[in-house]
């Protein structure tokens, strides 16, 4: 080595910093949301699905229902048998605190209140769903069966497509 070499003041290859795992690159961060995406998507129809499966057992049971009150015609075991479709349905729809306790003219008003959007309806309370709170312990009760079967179809339609909190 000549004399000028060993007086360079020059430092030894130097590497650069390791690529460090955080942030992400660009490219990470779209996958990530892409696949939180897809995961909602995913989520949001599994639980749309749930929810029309719901209803469209629960309308086929009622048709079963109203299928055996045309053939034996016992009003008092139909209104029964709908009082409990209607409390099933209810208790796998709403929260069971604000359903499962109901009886009597309160449970009617919720029947009501869930009936339509206003919350106005009074079928249950003042019209032919009455009959599901009295026919039980009536054993003579005359009951529309048919028009009882309707206003149910109908609170199912309304309901049972939704989760209410």
């Amino acid at each position: 080595m000549t004399p000028v070499q060993e007086n360079l003041p020059l430092r030894d290859i130097h590497l650069p910093d390791p690529v460090g795992w955080w942030p992400p690159a660009p490219g990470w961060w779209g996958l990530i949301a892409i696949c939180l995406l897809a995961l909602f998507a995913i989520l949001g129809f599994i639980l749309l699905r749930r929810r029309s499966r719901l209803k469209r057992r629960s309308l086929v049971m009622l048709q079963q229902l109203a299928e055996q009150f045309r053939q034996d015609g016992d009003e008092r075991q139909l209104t029964v048998q709908l009082s409990v479709l209607l409390r099933r349905i209810a208790l796998s729809i709403y929260p069971r605190r604000r359903v499962a306790a109901l009886t009597g003219p309160e449970w009617l008003e919720f029947l009501d209140r869930s009936l339509t959007a206003d919350g106005k309806a009074r079928a249950f309370r003042e019209g032919i769903g009455r009959v599901l709170i009295e026919a039980p312990y009536t054993p003579a009760c005359q009951v529309d069966g048919n028009a009882l079967i309707d206003l149910i179809r109908q609170w199912i339609n309304r309901n049972a497509g939704t989760r209410r909190g």
